[in-house]
């Protein structure tokens, strides 16, 4: 079998998923109390989830595929 390759369709939709992910969290962290709002900017919570994140990705990419 031969396996589909990813066309500039697939790139484009992804790209514009991320862009909306992050406009999305930018937005509700706007929205957040100003306490609120410190935690997420003044603790490393953002590099904890962007290791998670990326930890995620890299284990989605890694994990091997199911035959067929």
């Amino acid at each position: 079998m031969s396996e589909r390759a990813l066309g500039l369709r697939d790139v484009v939709v992804t790209a514009g998923i991320c862009v909306v992910v992050v406009l999305g969290a930018a937005v509700v962290t706007a929205l957040l109390p100003a306490e609120a709002q410190a935690v997420v900017f003044k603790t490393p919570l953002l590099i904890a989830v962007l290791i998670l994140g990326t930890g995620f990705a890299l284990w989605r990419i890694a994990r091997p595929r199911p035959p067929g």
